[in-house]
């Protein structure tokens, strides 16, 4: 895709690919874990990829100042995305804020930047495993 194609997309698109994107380096990383049995897989993958998980790892990239300004501007794309889908089993700012994280994701998948999904992926999961992620939907 050209440079001005992956700028004309909506946010929502963006979250939709990142999403997939995103899920596909959790899976991955599961896996080479050692886990094997379906059910189990999709319970663990939950604690990465869960609306509130997601909204977590946004307010520690903001914390280490990790995003770039590029960044931060497709995050905010699609979190303020007017989306036809509502919040499950979260509060509406926390599905907004995981969905600006797809968003960011999809970004990076779409703009060929594989090398700094990839560090951003292997970041999060670093942040999930040292249980930093939990429960911050209450802060």
């Amino acid at each position: 895709m050209t440079d001005t194609d992956y700028k004309q997309v909506n946010g929502i698109a963006l979250a939709y690919l990142g999403d997939a994107a995103y899920e596909v380096y959790i899976r991955q990383h599961l896996i080479q874990d050692g886990l094997t049995k379906p059910t189990k897989l999709h319970h663990i993958a939950t604690h990465y990829v869960s609306a509130k998980a997601q909204a977590a790892l946004v307010d520690l990239m903001k914390e280490d100042q990790l995003l770039s300004e590029t960044e931060w501007d497709y995050f905010k794309r699609g979190r303020n995305a007017n989306s036809h889908t509502h919040a499950k089993n979260t509060s509406v700012l926390t599905y907004r804020i995981s969905t600006g994280f797809e968003a960011l994701m999809g970004y990076l998948k779409l703009s060929g930047q594989t090398d700094r999904l990839s560090e951003l992926a292997a970041w999060c999961i670093e942040q999930v495993e040292a249980g930093r992620t939990e429960d911050n939907d209450n802060k």
